[in-house]
């Protein structure tokens, strides 16, 4: 049995590392990834490996604000997201739930942030 309370870290430390391998193997082959709420899903690996690269390649790097709420299938976090966006450093605040499957991969994935939750570094 997984211990889905120890995925979203291992989901954090993939992206910072910029594993873009390791974060698709915490996927199953054909998981669902909204982000953020409100966005068309992205659904299967090639289009989740496409979507993290963006972020990935902008040099975002991921930090847990608070400790990881498992239950059942599904794990809740709060992390905020630290990049450069048109040349100014950009924070948003996020909660994911992840919902994992049987096998204990991510079987959905959804990002809960909105405007009010972007932040101009310094500002």
């Amino acid at each position: 049995m997984t211990d889905f309370a120890k995925v979203p870290h291992a989901y954090i430390d993939a992206y910072n590392r910029k594993d873009l391998d390791g974060i698709i193997a915490l996927f199953a082959p054909d998981a669902v990834v909204v982000d953020p709420i409100g966005t068309p899903p992205k659904t299967g690996h090639d289009e989740l490996r496409a979507f993290f690269a963006v972020g990935i390649e902008a040099g975002a790097r991921l930090t847990l604000d608070g400790p990881v709420r498992a239950g059942a299938s599904h794990a809740a976090f709060p992390f905020h997201v630290d990049l450069q966006w048109d040349g100014q450093a950009m924070r948003i605040d996020v909660i994911d739930v992840f919902r994992f499957n049987e096998a204990g991969l991510i079987a959905e994935m959804t990002a809960y942030f909105g405007p009010e939750n972007s932040h101009i570094q310094g500002a």
